[in-house]
């Protein structure tokens, strides 16, 4: 209630100063537990602060960025990359050039590197390890259930899936070269492997920006998985596109074409994708 001030000296009149109002509760408002009561509410018809009892502690959920090993993977595919560009940056120029071109006589003013083992070796192995962290958080979306036995053990599940992603494209280039070899000449061989080369190598690239918006923001998950997949088969359809173009001799080529896609694009995807469960579950 207010209570009337005093006057700070003589010379001011008491009407002109103010009330002020006394804080009714010096020390702080009552609560249950001071009052001695165990039902919250009012107290003496007054208004009662509770105390609020905070949620119990949480482990924060383990993620690759947050390990140093996998981390460390991550950083030495990059760390490849960088050092082999200086040699090797034409054929990062020259991408397009061997994704869609079926020329068969190179034109004598085109500037093509000469070595170009050390940059493809490190634009393979970077993919493969990027290809290996999305498949990480593929896994737990796909199946929850095997989410806490991969945070047990974070780098050793995405070395196992960069493994897996290593052997499935080596497995696709014994392939490729054995078709290239019994139905196609040197030449028309060389150009298939090297689209599937250079479509593989530029997917790593594409990939790492989708792979750092994944680990930073985890809770959107489900569409950046969604433009990794995208992304793969943009990839996967250049290739197929070029094979299309360098085998199609006439109409009767078309029914092989087909079973060329079944047997070697679509069923092997398939079994990776079993082999990834059956891993993911040891």
């Amino acid at each position: 209630m207010p209570v009337p001030a005093h006057p700070a000296d003589t010379v001011h009149p008491v009407d002109t100063v103010e009330p002020y109002y006394a804080p009714q509760y010096l020390d702080g408002f009552p609560t249950a537990a001071q009052e001695g009561d165990t039902v919250l509410g009012d107290i003496d018809g007054l208004p009662v602060m509770e105390i609020p009892a905070g949620d119990e502690a949480m482990n924060f959920p383990r993620s690759p960025l947050h390990d140093t090993p996998s981390m460390a993977l991550l950083l030495a595919g990059l760390l490849a990359v960088t050092l082999s560009y200086h040699k090797g940056y034409k054929y990062i120029e020259n991408f397009f050039h061997y994704m869609f071109s079926t020329r068969r006589r190179e034109n004598l003013f085109e500037d093509h590197t000469v070595n170009e083992t050390s940059i493809q070796a490190a634009l393979i192995a970077n993919t493969c390890i990027v290809e290996g962290f999305i498949i990480y958080f593929a896994v737990q979306l796909m199946w929850p259930a095997l989410a806490p036995k991969l945070q047990q053990g974070v780098f050793a599940h995405v070395a196992a899936y960069t493994g897996l992603a290593l052997a499935f494209y080596a497995a696709q280039w014994v392939v490729y070269k054995v078709l290239g070899y019994t139905f196609l000449d040197k030449v028309g061989s060389k150009l298939w492997i090297d689209g599937f080369k250079a479509s593989q190598s530029f997917l790593g690239l594409t990939l790492l920006p989708v792979l750092v918006l994944l680990m930073l923001y985890p809770v959107h998950g489900k569409l950046l998985l969604s433009v990794a997949a995208s992304l793969y088969m943009v990839a996967r359809l250049i290739f197929i596109f070029k094979g299309f173009r360098i085998f199609y001799g006439n109409l009767s080529s078309i029914l092989y074409f087909l079973l060329y896609l079944c047997a070697v694009e679509i069923v092997p995807l398939v079994l990776v994708t079993g082999l990834t469960y059956w891993i993911s579950g040891i």
